[in-house]
């Protein structure tokens, strides 16, 4: 359904009014897969890794700097705003904030109903059509007639999905739709996405940062670090055997997974800028054990195929 080739996505560094810089933000960098239909893909990573930007650049909210995007074998790297309107159908996303992307002056069923009324999606009713799906993600009747400001953070979470659902879409793109809520709140969404997922017949891509979320939900899992995907392997194969310094260590460093080292992996050093990253292999500056040719930047990031769908940087397979 999906397949991303190359992908990457830089931002300009402003220097001044009267002068430009040369600077750019390497957000992204060289990100390839293929997600098939049915499968939810999980990308991980800390904070500053890309997986938001890599989300927003799949939905065209942002253009790609460099690389290919094809959905349903079409390519829609350069598709303009008139050509992204089928795909808008399809393709869908639910925001990290919902308080910040719901319109405050709308009530809850004008803001449903806009995107059927332009895609003229519904020619009977539409208002049974909306009470179908508000009711499908958990919410009542009356709650059509509320502001956003009249909710709790999860009822808002809720008419997000509810939002991404109206165009009955193929694939969504969920940018940590539960990290703002209460645990036990988290555990409710989760919950209805994996319900909808079921009964919708969807595609996911699943952006978090808390490893527990992500082996409870994904079938797919691709840990991302500056910009880059270093490791990617089937959920149970990537939490029974990691093979990257940075996906060991950020197992370890959660409580709450099954991980079976008994000392935690501490990475020393900090993460470099995105403005000038190291050349080659990028985790190299905070490796636990470097090569030589990884000290000196001699070896490019790329995945290998280390065992089938479990793919791992050329350059860290010889160093965990």
């Amino acid at each position: 359904m999906l397949e991303i080739k190359n992908l990457s996505k830089e931002f300009p560094v402003e220097k001044g009014i009267f002068s430009k810089s040369k600077l750019t933000v390497k957000a992204v960098q060289n990100v390839s897969f293929n997600l098939e239909k049915n499968k939810v893909l999980g990308l991980v990573g800390e904070s500053g890794s890309g997986k938001s930007t890599l989300g927003k650049t799949i939905m065209k909210l942002l253009n790609p700097s460099a690389g290919q995007i094809f959905y349903d074998n079409k390519n829609i790297t350069n598709y303009n705003n008139k050509q992204m309107i089928n795909i808008r159908k399809k393709l869908q996303m639910i925001f990290q904030d919902p308080f910040a992307s719901l319109n405050p002056r709308k009530n809850i069923f004008d803001t449903l109903a806009e995107p059927v009324k332009v895609h003229r999606l519904v020619n009977g009713n539409i208002k049974d059509y909306i009470n179908q799906i508000i009711h499908d993600v958990g919410l009542n009747e009356e709650s059509l007639t509320r502001f956003p400001h009249e909710f709790s953070g999860g009822q808002r979470q809720r008419i997000g999905i509810a939002r991404s659902l109206v165009l009955k879409p193929e694939c969504i793109i969920a940018d940590e739709p539960v990290s703002a809520l209460d645990v036990s709140i988290q555990a409710q969404v989760l919950n209805l996405l994996e319900k909808i997922r079921d009964s919708y017949n969807l595609t996911m891509i699943f952006i978090s940062h808390d490893l527990s979320v992500i082996e409870y939900f994904c079938d797919i899992v691709a840990v991302m670090y500056l910009g880059h995907i270093v490791e990617m392997a089937p959920s149970k194969e990537l939490f029974n055997n990691p093979r990257h310094s940075y996906t060991r260590a950020l197992l370890s460093a959660v409580p709450k997974v099954k991980y079976k080292s008994k000392n935690k992996i501490i990475i020393k050093g900090d993460i470099p800028s995105p403005i000038n990253p190291p050349s080659g292999c990028v985790f190299r500056t905070r490796c636990p054990n470097p090569t030589h040719d990884c000290k000196e930047g001699n070896i490019e990031m790329g995945l290998i195929e280390v065992s089938p769908g479990h793919w791992v940087d050329r350059c860290c397979v010889n160093c965990v």
